[in-house]
Formats: C-alpha cells, sequence, structure tokens
C-alpha cells in the first residue's frame, strides 16, 4: 500500500470506527500521526524541563559569580590598602601602649590619691574624706572608685574639679552632689574613678 492509499484511507476514516483497545488494527497513517505526536509531547516535555534545570543552574551560577566579585573586590581594596593598614595598626598599638601607661599601678595609688588632694588643697578646698571603694574588675581592666568629699566655694569647686581632670593619670568624675554648707560654704560630694589595666582579662 502506497503513502497515498494510506492517506486516502485516513481521509475516509471514520473516529467513531477506531477500536482504541486494539492499537494494532488502526489504519497506518493513524499509528504514524500518534507515534509522532507522542514523540514530539516527550520531546517537548523533556526539551521544557531540560532548560528549566539549566536556567536554575544558570541563576545559582550568576549569584555564586557577583558574590566572588564582591569578595574579589573586597580584597582587592585591603591588599591595595596592606601597608596603610599596618602602619594604622602599629600607630594603634603604640597609642594603646600609651594609655596604658597613663593607667596608675597598684604601687602608684598613694601617689594618685596625694596628687588629688593637693589639687583640692591648691584650688582652696577643705578636704573632708578621700576614700577608697571596692574594686570592679571588668575583662581588660579594673576600676578603682575613690569617694571624695570637700568643702569651699563654687570657684574653688570648679577649680579643683578642673584640675582632678588635668592629673597625668586618668581619672573620671561621677555622681556630682553639692549641697550648702558651713559659713557659707558649698560641700560637694563625688566619686572620683581611676583605672589600671588588667593584665590578667585574657587568662
Amino acid at each position: 500500500m502506497s503513502f497515498a492509499d494510506s492517506l486516502q484511507k485516513l481521509n475516509e476514516l471514520d473516529l467513531n470506527e477506531i477500536d482504541f483497545d486494539n492499537i494494532g488494527s488502526w489504519p497506518l497513517g493513524v499509528r504514524i500521526i500518534v507515534c509522532a505526536l507522542t514523540l514530539a509531547l516527550i520531546l517537548g516535555l523533556g526539551y521544557q524541563f531540560h532548560l528549566t534545570s539549566l536556567q536554575s543552574r544558570y541563576d545559582v551560577a550568576a549569584s555564586k559569580e557577583q558574590d566572588l566579585r564582591e569578595q574579589y573586590r573586597i580584597k582587592a581594596f585591603q591588599a591595595a590598602n596592606l601597608k596603610s593598614y599596618r602602619e594604622q595598626m602599629a600607630e594603634m598599638e603604640n597609642s594603646f601602649g600609651a594609655l596604658v601607661k597613663q593607667l596608675p599601678s597598684d604601687t602608684e595609688v598613694p601617689g594618685l590619691l596625694e596628687d588629688i588632694t593637693f589639687t583640692g588643697r591648691g584650688a582652696g578646698l577643705q578636704i573632708e574624706e578621700i576614700k577608697l571603694q571596692a574594686e570592679n574588675v571588668s575583662h581588660f581592666y579594673i576600676e578603682l572608685p575613690i569617694s571624695i568629699a570637700v568643702q569651699g566655694t563654687y570657684h574653688d569647686l570648679g577649680n579643683f574639679v578642673s584640675g582632678v581632670a588635668s592629673l597625668s593619670r586618668i581619672v573620671t568624675l561621677h555622681d556630682f552632689d553639692i549641697r550648702p554648707g558651713r559659713d557659707g560654704q558649698l560641700t560637694m560630694s563625688i566619686l572620683a574613678k581611676t583605672y589600671r589595666y588588667n593584665d590578667q582579662g585574657g587568662l
């Protein structure tokens, strides 16, 4: 049977006469068309799924490329500025060393108390109390509070606070309390805090 005869029979085919339970009895033309459509459907779906997988992989690769480009940009900047970073580190180490030197050691605390007393008397104040409090230990430093009570005029108190702030050692002032005192004077209670480096903090 020629291909032209198959097409002629296909045109004359009544779909109601096709037995869907017996594909082998179908005309040759119908079987060829069904096989071709099935093959096209399989190839189309497979191609679509393949493209979807490729697109996902491409998106992941593109995102990774962007991350790598950003990492490269950062590292290139750091490499270009490595010398500057090293200079800054050296400067920070020197600054840290200078700050540590301003922190009194245990043996220097009596001297610091003498400096505070001298500053108060130099400002014209009457020293009523200078008392050490319990130390507060932190990770990098140890804080030593000192309670101070003095009496004098308003300007004398100001000169004292300014003098303590100008000491060579680090001393911070907290919890100011100023009240009227005797003979028109003012009484000031203040908490001074000095610090020393905690060389055991990292252990």
